[in-house]
């Protein structure tokens, strides 16, 4: 249901708190669940399940996947970078897709910014 602190549903700032929950993981769950247009409803279940999946797995698997990549093709470290004419055209992409990204959340549309960061 709706937070009422006066009836005690939801969890408030100090309850947060008192969960030893790092902050970071909070602000990271309340920005991905952040109503958007329609009410949002809170569980410590849907906390548990986008702090597993969404931040944990995906993240974890991505620098893993980045530091064996490293490892694999260039031995534990990254080579000095020297640019394509291709790796010019993906930066001009990726620079576009950051600057939508950036328009996005200055616009209050986190959920639509976050997600953008997993669109292929």
């Amino acid at each position: 249901g709706k937070f009422s602190k006066s009836r005690g549903v939801g969890v408030f700032g100090d309850m947060a708190k008192d969960t030893g929950i790092p902050a970071d993981i909070w602000r990271f769950y309340l920005l991905y669940v952040r109503p958007e247009g329609q009410d949002s409803a809170f569980s410590w279940s849907d906390l548990l399940l986008k702090n597993n999946s969404e931040l944990l797995n995906n993240l974890g698997n991505f620098i893993n996947r980045a530091g064996m990549f490293v490892c694999k093709f260039f031995g534990g470290s990254v080579p000095d970078m020297v640019l394509t004419p291709d790796d010019k055209r993906l930066l001009a992409r990726v620079t576009l897709e950051l600057r939508q990204y950036h328009q996005l959340l200055e616009k209050v549309r986190w959920v639509a910014g976050l997600a953008r960061t997993g669109e292929g």
